[in-house]
């Protein structure tokens, strides 16, 4: 038989709140069993899951894209589905970092040239020589 996990313990390997995981099975994204006192019991394939929704969210991924990508993998157990559309989300989220990193590049230069300015007229205020 495998080993189930406590809420607790699943909370503690994964660094989050138990509120946390109760969320995510709110919103549909693992299922656990519950023992014969009524608590949740988490099996590897649920502690996979859980796996799975973490990474997506650092990868920045939405709730719902995430839950969509797990549930093609129900449907389709060869993976293929899921993997297409996992694809599809991770070009979006790269083009996503990329306009993102211009963006900050963009605002970096601004904030330089500001800088110089601020420099310039501080030396002036001064009376600092040139």
């Amino acid at each position: 038989m495998t080993e189930r996990l406590s809420i607790q313990k699943v909370a503690e390997k994964f660094e989050v709140t138990q509120r946390t995981i109760r969320y995510y099975e709110e919103r549909g994204l693992i299922k656990p069993s519950r023992n014969s006192g009524g608590h949740r019991s988490f099996s590897p394939k649920d502690v996979t899951r859980l796996g799975l929704v973490f990474r997506g969210k650092k990868y920045g991924f939405q709730l719902d894209e995430i839950k969509e990508m797990i549930h093609l993998f129900d449907q389709d157990p060869s993976g293929v589905r899921q993997l297409e559309r996992t694809l599809d989300y991770g070009h979006e989220k790269l083009r996503e970092v990329d306009d993102r990193i211009h963006e900050l590049q963009e605002l970096r230069a601004e904030m330089r040239q500001w800088l110089v300015k601020f420099e310039e007229e501080l030396r002036e205020r001064r009376g600092d020589p040139v």
